[in-house]
């Protein structure tokens, strides 16, 4: 009986030893977490996604991948995205990987600043396919501190691409690349009426002059003209509606340039120019006020009078006119292609183009600036003076 009694007291031991040591067991360690040494985000993941959206400090930028593959940035007009960056973001987020988990703990998460700070990539429905919260960058080490969406895990990862949340810093800033070397034919009107062409027959070959063709033109000009207006890029982007697109639009200057394939390209560019306007006049002093001079102050009597004040009880000159200057606005471009499926004729549907101010001012104000000046003339017997006889002048 005392047998039975010690072995059923035996099993009743093992058993609380049991649950003691399963409810105290140690926790695993945190190296031994999954996602350790795995990417950010599987580049199958990234292949997959239909959009890509960036939020930071309130502001979000989404880019829509297109069925042709390219990407636009769905907040900023619908324009093409630049894909170099988008590429160098990408590489950088599969790039990066787990480096370790750094906690559990509710209260340690917190103190990691995971505010509003999000990467997602989402599915053609919207679905978020991939979510990572970034926390504040580690103080030693460098890397970012990151969760996964709402998992309450905190990672660091070697992570320090920067989010850009400016929209139109996603758009492709290039309106027209246009290699020099395809140019075979350049037509510039000038306000005055006349009109330059330019053109050669293979791209090795000089300019030469059609209109007019007795100057010879300048190379290193025409070089000058093509670099800055076959490779245009814009700075900011207005409504085609905008006041300042209008003013441009009346002061155009323009070139169209063909291509030894026979594309032709117009590019006009404008700005409304620099005004001069007249200030309003200084208001009227009041009759017995004392006069004053430029400070404010009433000129002393002993103090003599300059140029134009009151002589003899003759009537003071008048002040000479002050006028202020109004800088000139910014440059826009308008751009047309004659296929009319090119994609610049439906971006310029959408947006105005501030181009910069070096592409408007290159271009020749007037013909004399394309062509070498002609050489001087040579004297001959009908330049002599008419008290020169024939037999003294000199061979």
């Amino acid at each position: 009986m005392r047998l039975k009694t010690l072995a059923l007291s035996v099993v009743v031991l093992a058993a609380l030893a049991a649950l003691a040591w399963y409810f105290r067991r140690p926790a695993p360690p945190l190296s031994a977490d999954a996602r350790i040494g795995q990417p950010l985000a599987e580049r199958a993941v990234v292949e997959q996604a239909a959009k890509i959206r960036l939020r930071d400090q309130g502001r979000t930028v989404e880019l829509a991948r297109q069925a042709d593959g390219t990407w636009r940035v769905g907040s900023y007009f619908d324009l093409p995205a630049d894909f170099p960056k988008l590429t160098s973001f990408v590489a950088g987020l599969t790039g990066a990987k787990y480096q370790r988990l750094v906690t559990t703990n509710p209260g340690r998460i917190a103190r990691l600043e995971f505010k509003d700070t999000e990467i997602a990539l989402l599915d053609p429905a919207g679905k978020e396919q991939l979510a990572l919260s970034l926390g504040k960058t580690a103080e030693t080490g460098g890397g970012r501190f990151v969760r996964v969406g709402t998992e309450p895990k905190a990672y660091l990862a070697d992570f320090s691409a920067w989010l850009d949340v400016e929209p139109k810093n996603w758009a492709n800033p290039e309106l027209l690349n246009l290699k020099a070397e395809t140019v075979a034919r350049i037509e510039i009107p000038f306000a005055d009426g006349g009109t330059v062409v330019l053109s050669r027959t293979k791209k090795d070959d000089a300019w030469a002059a059609e209109k007019p063709a007795d100057r010879k033109v300048r190379a290193d000009r025409v070089t000058s003209l093509l670099g800055s207006v076959g490779n245009l890029r814009f700075s900011e982007t207005s409504d085609p509606a905008d006041a300042a697109v209008a003013a441009a639009r009346a002061n155009l200057h323009t070139v169209k340039l063909t291509t030894f394939d026979h594309q032709t390209i117009t590019v006009a560019m404008g700005r409304k120019p620099e005004e001069k306007k007249l200030k309003p006049p200084a208001p009227a002093v009041p009759a017995g006020a004392p006069a004053t001079g430029p400070s404010g102050n009433a000129p002393k009597a002993d103090e003599p009078k300059k140029d134009g004040d009151n002589k003899a009880g003759g009537e003071a000159k008048p002040p000479a006119p002050e006028y202020e200057t109004i800088p000139a606005g910014p440059v826009f471009a308008f751009v047309a292609d004659s296929s009319a499926s090119a994609p610049i004729n439906a971006l310029m549907a959408k947006r105005a183009f501030q181009v910069s101010d070096y592409a408007f001012t290159n271009l020749p104000s007037k013909p004399d600036e394309l062509f070498e000046p002609p050489p001087p003339a040579k004297p001959d017997e009908k330049s002599a003076p008419a008290d020169q006889t024939p037999a003294e002048k000199k061979p």
